[in-house]
C-alpha cells in the first residue's frame, strides 16, 4: 500500500525517518537532541534516510 497524498507522505516520512540514533545504546531520540535520553551519551547520529533495498 502506497501513500499518494503528499501531505500524508511527508508526515509519515517525518515520524519514520526524522530522529537520531544513539551510537552507544541504540535508543531513538528527537531530531534536535544533543544528548541521549537513555544513557546521556553525546555520540548521536541522524537516522539513515535511504531505505534498504532502494
Amino acid at each position: 500500500m502506497s501513500i499518494r497524498d503528499p501531505f500524508k507522505l511527508e508526515l509519515a516520512r517525518k515520524y519514520l525517518l526524522d530522529f537520531k540514533i544513539c551510537r552507544r545504546c541504540g535508543a531513538r531520540n528527537p531530531p534536535k537532541a544533543v544528548k541521549c535520553r537513555k544513557c546521556r551519551s553525546k555520540n548521536l547520529r541522524p537516522k539513515k534516510r535511504r531505505l534498504a533495498g532502494h
